[in-house]
């Protein structure tokens, strides 16, 4: 059975997909949420770029949490190589094994002594238990890894020289992330479905909040969000993503916040902005004159 044939049981189609992600708690755009059910039901990787903060590598933890499979999670940086990236040999094991053995036959590079990395341990899981890989900020990563992974992506194995070729008839369903600090080769990208994730709009904004925070009362979550929306007009650094709108909110039901005051935002607006010069430009008379246009938006719009 295919991977395509067996997530058919499970998203029939994109609104049984949209509708299973949110009741994770994960609210989803018509695009993203297309781009996503053909990756599903192609078996192709999906790339989701965009901004950090704004959603990305949550989609590939609700997968998992919805098929209630391994989610196996590569980490990009600067260096990564195949041996934290797929496999490397234990040394360890085989220095142990040549010197409490005669046997002069030994094969050290056997299975036996095979450390499984992510990309490798994804490869070979159970049909029963296939993974949701999460290749995450894979820009952070050098040009080298992404040669390393075309082979991957493209024939579903991995070489190792010692022992051949690993290869899976299953493959993992593959979620790659990128903030966009560098651009990524169109190689890799050419394997994958691509999408761009943007920061959400009010409503779909205010709906997220309503599923991830429902604690949050109804005047709150929309001075919230608002508030939120008018500073991603602000030139700032680094604007705030979903994820800062979601812990700001966490942080204000944790105060007993019912609505936003201005003495409140000075004191919590860390939590929102993580730059020292975007909160010292917003902090104070500005956070005020924001706090005050949304106020009287929301009268309005009643």
């Amino acid at each position: 059975m295919t991977q395509g044939k067996t997530l058919e049981k499970i998203f029939k189609n994109t609104k049984t997909l949209v509708d299973k992600l949110k009741n994770e708690g994960y609210v989803i755009g018509e695009r993203l949420s297309i781009a996503l059910y053909l990756a599903l039901a192609k078996g192709k990787p999906l790339f989701l770029e965009g901004e950090a903060g704004v959603g990305k590598t949550e989609i590939a933890k609700t997968l998992a949490s919805i098929l209630k499979t391994p989610l196996i999670r590569l980490q990009c940086y600067e260096g990564l190589d195949i041996s934290q990236s797929s496999y490397e040999w234990n040394y360890g094991k085989q220095l142990i094994s040549i010197q409490s053995t005669d046997n002069k036959n030994i094969d050290l590079f056997s299975e036996d002594f095979l450390i499984e990395r992510p990309l490798l341990k994804a490869l070979r899981q159970k049909p029963s238990e296939r993974a949701v890989l999460l290749i995450d900020e894979l820009d952070r990563a050098d040009e080298a890894f992404e040669a390393y992974l075309l082979e991957f992506l493209s024939d579903w194995q991995i070489t190792i020289p010692e022992i051949g070729s690993i290869k899976t008839e299953e493959p993992p369903i593959v979620v790659i992330t990128s903030n966009r600090t560098r651009e990524v080769h169109d190689a890799l990208k050419r394997r994958c479905y691509y999408s761009w994730v943007d920061y959400p709009d009010k409503d779909t904004e205010l709906e997220i909040l309503k599923h991830r925070v429902p604690q949050t009362g109804p005047t709150l979550q929309t001075e919230l969000v608002n508030f939120v929306q008018r500073l991603r007009e602000e030139e700032l650094y680094k604007s705030p993503g979903i994820a800062e709108t979601i812990d700001w909110a966490e942080a204000l039901v944790e105060l007993n916040c019912v609505a936003l005051d201005p003495q409140t935002i000075d004191s919590t607006i860390g939590v929102l902005l993580k730059y020292q010069d975007d909160i010292a430009k917003i902090q104070g008379s500005e956070a005020s004159r924001i706090l005050n246009d949304v106020k009287i938006s929301v009268v309005t719009q009643k």
